[in-house]
């Protein structure tokens, strides 16, 4: 049996792209063997080795969805809406005879209703909270969607010029960054979600800075 998995990284970074990866493989417990699990839980040494040998035992499909694509996006969708769009794409490229989705709605039922209206067609699914450490093919997706996204981040930080950090709004790094390309250009950086709370925040922290110091 033709067996997807589905995950995605970088759903909540302020910068860089989301990253949503589908494994297919044909028996699970392959997978298993390797000892994948949560990307998470694994350093990042060990997760690009694990993806190394996923890629060697099983087809691999990987979305970028760019910072600037998803604020398009997000004019008229949910995040969760573009999620199913991009995950039912997957199913559509891999066409396997069942799928097991790790879910990022409150509502797994929901959930997997949107991506089948997407899809177009029924097809046997599993989509849960948690599926990432539950299901080998899942985890290995999220193997693979964390090592590219921590490529892409990498890739960002050589094109820009210095180092942006993990994307995320928790990470010091990234925060300084942000802040100080605003300071120093009075703008968004490039590969930055600008409808993100975070960009808006900092964005009216640099105006209010610049008006005040022109009193």
């Amino acid at each position: 049996m033709r067996n997807l998995g589905i995950d995605e990284a970088g759903r909540g970074p302020v910068m860089g792209p989301l990253v949503i990866a589908g494994v297919l493989c044909d028996d699970q417990e392959e997978l298993r063997a390797l000892g994948v699990r949560d990307s998470k839980k694994l350093s990042p040494q060990r997760r690009r080795g694990l993806a190394q040998e996923i890629r060697r035992m099983a087809e691999c499909k990987v979305l970028l969805i760019s910072a600037a694509e998803l604020d398009r996006g997000m004019e008229g969708a949910s995040l969760n809406l573009l999620e199913a769009a991009y995950f039912a794409e997957i199913i559509r490229d891999l066409a396997p005879d069942k799928a097991w989705v790790d879910c990022c709605d409150t509502s797994e039922k929901r959930f997997r209703n949107h991506i089948l209206r997407e899809l177009g067609y029924e097809l046997p699914m599993t989509v849960e909270h948690g599926a990432d450490e539950r299901y080998p093919v899942v985890s290995a997706a999220s193997i693979i969607a964390k090592v590219k996204r921590d490529e892409e981040m990498r890739r960002i930080s050589e094109e820009l010029g210095e180092p942006v950090g993990s994307g995320y709004a928790h990470d010091p790094q990234t925060v300084a960054f942000l802040e100080g390309w605003l300071r120093s250009r009075g703008k968004i950086p490039p590969h930055t979600r600008s409808g993100w709370k975070t960009s808006k925040r900092l964005l009216a922290k640099a105006k209010l800075r610049r008006l005040t110091e022109w009193e």
